[in-house]
């Protein structure tokens, strides 16, 4: 699977990419992570990516001129491609966003800054709008980071077949608690159905306890 991030701040991917299981999957092939400059894409002297919002009010609107150009450029001839802005007023990010998102080779993101993106850019370019919460951040690059991580995951072969579909919100549900070594420590005690060995008992444990929190942290009503 293929990602191409347009962002003035192509830096910032360096790092989180760097590491842990995204890194072990692009080493193994199994995706792909590109970078594109939206700045490399402005044609006057100081490229230029931003101006005054026509109509006043503070702040500055990144311009359309260089985001067409970026995107157009690098996805020429491509077709069926999800082309997705990051947003705080797209819809909510969830494991089902993800999933669906998965079922595609290659995805798009654009990384919005200062006051947003000019609105032409929302209209007749991007495909979908995401939101990774009901909060502002500085631009789009960390809600781009947490999409590809969150997407990643599901491409088959970066996790080991059981992995994505036993975890929080891949059925709807919180994922149980989890205990490891040693049995006790300060006095808490792992729960004895968990040392029982009976397999059937435990996977019944776990049901419930997934029920439980999930109606305690989530408030979803029996």
């Amino acid at each position: 699977m293929r990602f191409d991030v347009f962002t003035l701040f192509p830096g910032m991917f360096v790092g989180p990419f760097s590491e842990s299981i995204v890194r072990r999957a692009v080493d193994a092939g199994l995706i792909e992570i590109y970078t594109h400059n939206i700045r490399d894409y402005a044609t006057d002297k100081h490229r230029t990516t931003d101006d005054y919002p026509y109509g006043g009010g503070g702040g500055m609107v990144m311009k359309p001129e260089p985001i067409f150009a970026a995107v157009e450029s690098v996805l020429a001839g491509a077709r069926g491609i999800p082309i997705v802005l990051m947003s705080p007023a797209g819809r909510t990010f969830t494991h089902a966003i993800a999933r669906e998102l998965a079922h595609y080779p290659r995805v798009a993101l654009i990384c919005g800054h200062y006051e947003g993106v000019d609105e032409r850019v929302r209209q007749y370019l991007c495909t979908d709008e995401i939101s990774i919460g009901d909060y502002v951040l500085t631009g789009g690059e960390l809600p781009a980071m947490v999409i590809i991580d969150a997407v990643s995951r599901l491409v088959p072969g970066v996790l080991p077949e059981w992995a994505p579909e036993n975890e929080s919100h891949a059925n709807g549900m919180i994922e149980h608690p989890h205990y490891t070594r040693p049995a006790e420590f300060r006095g808490w005690r792992v729960p004895d159905v968990l040392l029982s060995g009976n397999h059937a008992a435990i996977a019944e444990w776990r049901r419930l306890q997934s029920e439980l929190r999930t109606r305690h942290r989530r408030k979803i009503s029996s």
